[in-house]
């Protein structure tokens, strides 16, 4: 099921979850497939202590393909991201960076 999203200006820095609840960061970005009027993934900045900033550890953030944004409202819910071998409902950080 697509996301839509009414306006644009309106992902800009909203809290991202994941869908078992643990904070993420911020859209800082977000990339457009111009040739389908769709939008491509969306730019997380990783929050400091957050599980994402340990699982990035230098890095300041993350692409996350638009398909795994589950919800967008006044928070921004995608599913749930591991370093190791993801259960069910779940993606790992190497399969992200990957895709």
């Amino acid at each position: 099921m697509a996301i839509t999203v009414k306006n644009l200006n309106e992902m800009f820095n909203k809290d991202v979850f994941t869908n078992k609840g643990s904070y993420v960061g911020r859209v800082k970005d977000i990339e457009l497939d111009l040739s389908r009027f769709r939008i491509r993934s969306i730019v997380i900045e990783a929050a400091r202590g957050t599980f994402l900033g340990q699982i990035l550890g230098g890095k300041k953030g993350l692409i996350v393909p638009y398909q795994l944004v589950q919800a967008v409202d006044d928070i921004v819910i995608i599913k749930h991201i591991t370093a190791a071998v993801p259960g069910e409902g779940e993606v790992s950080a190497q399969q992200i960076e990957t895709e």
